[in-house]
């Protein structure tokens, strides 16, 4: 105990002496009366020369180290803002001091009319790109997954996995919590949410020690919005889309806030009609290689999603040093399916043997509440200790029924139908210290979360006119997961370089229990292991135009809960998903370079080592034909990436943002054979936003993915889609209506070939991805003072829940 006491006595008194040396700079950025993220802060010389140069954080927040002395000006940039540059007190001044900055959107003029700047879609910064939803006309009244789909990097596939940059392993968090789901519960959660919620999501591919160590492909953080104004707000957002099938988002937003109190309340409503059309020919081979027989497959499924979300909070200030806030969520998804389905089993001559038609029907909720209480207290402008406890639960259930009848009448009618609920409970606690230097700042804290699931699955089989237990299919697992970690995160700062280093330790303990019944046994298993999470930057700023970036870091993944869960989810007749108990952490090295010119344009040489790889896994039963999904640690991955992206305004009614990714994957595993793949893929983003008179705007956006492999077995065709919107400003500025058509052509279409064991099957997936929606906010109240308001710390432990259906 000594020795960890030691260590925060060091770091909080021992670099006091430094600070003489050199004065402290506190920047807060806000522009209508709202902090301003990722603002690009730089220190000038006399001369107007660049000292050096650093980023605002997420609340607008920057400081800037200043040694120099011939510093005598901050400069404060950002696209679609007015450029502010303020004066630097002499040599003289206090040690530490605090400035603020106020940028305003930026005026252009195109004939008579005065156009006012807006905030760009994409920010592409050096440690992260973000998203700004609504700087985007085409996401009017679409879903968070449809967002993601086609943001830059990522890749989604037929699963609903998520890759970021060519890599899976991507870690998803909604204001800095991790979902901890996966799969289908994941795909289910982000299409019930409304973009309309959502201000920003980044992508932050190479996360510091602060941040949890999951993840290896990095973060996804999608940040709700959260009305910062004071007085009265309220928001109001309704949408309407037309595909084959209709879509309708709403949401409606209230803020108040009188003098250290603050409240705010957000409800959001969606119902979303849906089809998919999954087209599969599977073919099966002898040892020679001859083709003996084939499957195939054609299946329509039609959904209905409802979705209601409730989101509320309260925040007090006790003085300008002190605040806590408490917040609750509410979330409810209900999702009803109907499909139908053809399998045709065909002889090697291309002859039909037989046809089984299949009538599904199933329905899955989702149900999600959770509580927050956090606290902040500043000893003083260098000094600041944060607090977080949460409490999430949720509740899963899935319900499904399969019949299936035979083209010959002599086969007995089969039906199946399963009822699988899953409740979860996550606990979390963490702590936070921040020690601001003249020559830098320190991070240290605690965290820890317990997680609890109990899942059920209870199959019966139609048998003779009589429903019988399936005992052969039925699983009741229990789940527990302990993880404490604590972390440090040291920065400085020194004439032209910029350095970082931090080490996270996480100790995990995990249990889980399979009670058996009369045809599966009763079965355990534990683990424990502990880690440590290096973390390391170095920026060195070049001249005004030229900065380099080099970052690494090792991270974790960590298998979702229920994919350690044995038992069988029937996905139709002859496909079947099953959990691996046996599935263990993949690691992951990540090393990236990046060169940064005039602050536009980014490139980015990154290498990626992982050890006990995840892939999907498929393994074929070679008498009945079925095909069954699991996933497991098979070998090695390397990756070799390159990313370029830019931001530039071509006139001042028009920006172009662009971004291309670049990878060489190398995949070795083995399966029923030594297995290896290699491929070369890439990803491409691009987006117009042109502002134009009376208060008209307009969006052409795309994008476009090559041939892709995310698994070792399964390999993409390429695909992609334009979008096109328009907007116009009503009401003084104070309502949008906007028009926008996603994917225009109609070529979202994912299709591919998966390899088995003795088996290919290639595939062909359709979706309602051509959807015009017309969408109208309505932005009423007064405006005041930004009030505080912080977001939990259970970010490490709701991202791994797996499927319910």
């Amino acid at each position: 105990m000594r020795i960890p006491l030691l260590l925060l006595f060091v770091i909080f008194t021992f670099p006091a002496a430094l600070a003489q040396q050199e004065r402290s700079i506190h920047v807060r950025v806000h522009s209508v009366n709202q902090p301003l993220p990722f603002v690009t802060i730089q220190l000038l010389g006399a001369d107007s020369t660049v000292i050096g140069s650093t980023t605002c954080d997420s609340l607008g927040q920057a400081v800037i180290r200043v040694s120099n002395p011939s510093a005598a000006w901050i400069r404060t940039s950002m696209p679609g803002y007015t450029q502010v540059t303020s004066p630097l007190a002499g040599p003289g001044a206090a040690a530490s001091m605090t400035i603020d900055i106020d940028l305003q959107p930026e005026l252009h003029t195109i004939g008579e009319v005065t156009v006012r700047g807006k905030k760009p879609l994409l920010q592409f910064l050096p440690d992260r790109t973000v998203v700004n939803v609504d700087a985007g006309i085409s996401n009017a009244g679409t879903t968070v997954m449809e967002v993601l789909e086609k943001s830059p990097g990522v890749i989604v596939d037929r699963e609903g996995s998520i890759s970021l940059r060519g890599r899976t392993g991507v870690v998803v968090m909604i204001d800095g919590k991790l979902t901890q789901l996966a799969g289908t519960d994941l795909q289910n959660l982000l299409n019930g949410m409304s973009a309309s919620q959502v201000e920003t999501i980044e992508l932050i591919n190479n996360p510091s020690s602060k941040y949890d160590a999951a993840g290896n492909a990095g973060l996804i953080n999608i940040r709700l919005k959260k009305n910062k104004q004071g007085g009265f707000n309220a928001v109001l957002g309704l949408s309407y889309g037309q595909g084959k099938l209709p879509k309708t988002n709403n949401n409606l937003t209230l803020n108040y806030r009188k003098a250290a109190l603050s409240y705010f309340l957000n409800y959001n409503w969606s119902s979303n009609r849906n089809f998919t059309r999954l087209y599969a020919d599977r073919s099966y081979f002898a040892g020679n290689g001859t083709k003996e027989s084939s499957l195939e497959q054609d299946s329509d499924l039609r959904s209905r999603g409802l979705s209601h979300t409730l989101r509320g909070g309260v925040d007090y200030s006790f003085s300008k040093r002190t605040g806590i806030g408490l917040a609750g969520s509410y979330f409810y998804l209900q999702r009803r399916n109907r499909g139908d389905n053809s399998a045709d089993w065909k002889n090697n001559t291309g002859g039909t043997d037989s046809t089984i038609i299949t009538d599904s029907r199933s329905s899955s909720q989702i149900k999600q509440a959770s509580g927050n209480f956090n606290f902040r207290h500043q000893f003083s402008s260098s000094l600041e200790w944060t607090a977080d406890l949460d409490l999430v639960k949720y509740q899963l259930f899935s319900d499904q029924y399969f019949e299936n009848r035979s083209s010959d009448p002599q086969v007995p009618l089969d039906a199946s139908s399963g009822r699988i609920p899953s409740d979860l409970s996550i606990y979390s606690a963490k702590t936070d210290f921040v020690r601001r230097l003249a020559w830098g700042s320190v991070e240290t804290g605690l965290k820890s979360s317990r997680v609890e699931t109990d899942n059920l699955a209870g199959y019966e089989l139609l048998d003779q006119g009589e429903w019988k237990p399936d005992n052969g299919k039925s699983n009741h697992f229990i789940y527990t997961e302990n993880i404490h970690a604590a972390y440090l995160d040291v920065s400085a700062k020194t004439g032209r370089f910029e350095l970082q280093g931090g080490l996270r330790y996480e100790n995990t303990r995990y249990n889980g229990s399979q009670l058996g019944n009369t045809v599966t046994t009763d079965s355990s298993f534990s683990r424990k292991y502990s880690n440590l999470f290096p973390t390391a930057m170095a920026r060195y700023q070049a001249d005004s135009a030229n900065s380099f970036t080099l970052r690494a870091g090792r991270r974790i993944d960590r298998p979702a809960f229920q994919k350690l869960n044995p038992f069988v989810i029937i996905l139709n007749k002859y496909t079947y998903q099953q959990g691996n108990p046996y599935f263990n952490p993949q690691f992951t090295w990540n090393m990236e370079l990046t060169h940064t010119y005039r602050g536009i344009l980014n490139t980015t040489l990154s290498y990626n080592i992982t050890s006990d790889y995840f892939s999907q896994i498929f393994y074929s039963d070679e008498i009945t034909g079925i095909i069954i999904y699991s996933e497991g640690n098979i070998g090695n991955m390397n990756n070799l990436g390159l990313s370029v992206s830019t931001q530039l305004n071509i006139a001042p009614w028009w920006s172009l943002s662009l971004q291309a990714d670049l990878n060489h994957k190398r995949l070795r595993g083995q399966l029923w054979k030594d297995y290896r793949a290699e491929i070369t893929q890439g990803n491409f983003n691009v987006n117009n936003q042109f502002r134009l008179a009376r208060g008209w705007s307009a969006e052409l956006s795309g994008f476009y993915t090559t041939r892709s492999q995310n698994d070792l077995q399964e390999v993409l065709d390429p695909n992609g889609s334009v979008s096109v919107g328009v907007a116009k400003q009503l009401l003084r500025d104070k309502a949008t209506l906007r028009l926008a058509l996603r994917d225009i052509f109609y070529t979202q279409r994912m299709q591919g070939l998966t390899h088995f064991r003795s088996v290919e099957e290639f595939f062909k997936l359709t979706r309602d991805t051509r959807v015009a929606t017309l969408s109208f906010t309505w932005r009423l109240g007064r405006n005041g003072k930004p009030a505080f308001r912080k977001t939990g710390g259970a970010s490490d432990v709701m991202e791994r829940v797996g499927n319910i259906n």
